[in-house]
């Protein structure tokens, strides 16, 4: 590590532990939302979907879309703070690409079923036959979506530690 001054180590310390509160908070909306929302819509489909519709139910796409994107920019910014620590900044680096990794899962498997599950919703006449399986395997899959990004979370607490004994 090169020499690192107190205001440098000062951000750093700032935006890793903004960035980890953040991620967090974010965990917390997860569980909460794999806890209670879930199980309520997916209940008895398709009556039960309804909870997903925006502006009739609960309508999380906004909530989630500003909320992994503000977070993610807080991330680069604690990665960017962080740069000159160069433990830090590798094992930030691998955090970040693995939060990516759940981020494509996400937008790849999470996000077009949910859709799907709103149409159904919108329009009964669509319901598959399988509904309760694919329910079924989104709410196990999610299981493990939100265990991933809770270790994750739990990854940066070491790294909030190191930086925070950093100080000259």
């Amino acid at each position: 590590m090169e020499n690192l001054t107190t205001a440098y180590v000062h951000r750093a310390e700032l935006w890793l532990f903004i960035s980890t509160v953040v991620y967090f908070l974010m965990n917390g909306a997860q569980i909460f939302e794999t806890l209670i929302l879930v199980p309520k819509w997916g209940a008895a489909p398709p009556e039960s979907l309804k909870i997903l519709l925006d502006g009739k139910g609960t309508g999380l796409k906004p909530f989630w879309i500003i909320f992994h994107s503000f977070h993610e920019i807080l991330f680069i910014l604690a990665i960017i703070f962080c740069w000159r620590i160069e433990p830090v900044r590798n094992a930030l680096l691998i955090i970040f690409a693995l939060h990516v990794g759940l981020r494509v899962w996400t937008i790849a498997y999470f996000a077009p079923n949910i859709i799907a599950f709103q149409q159904i919703a919108e329009n009964p006449s669509q319901m598959m036959t399988d509904i309760a399986a694919r329910i079924a395997r989104w709410e196990k899959l999610n299981y493990w979506r939100v265990v991933l990004y809770m270790l994750l979370s739990i990854a940066l607490i070491p790294l909030c530690i190191k930086v925070f004994h950093l100080r000259p």
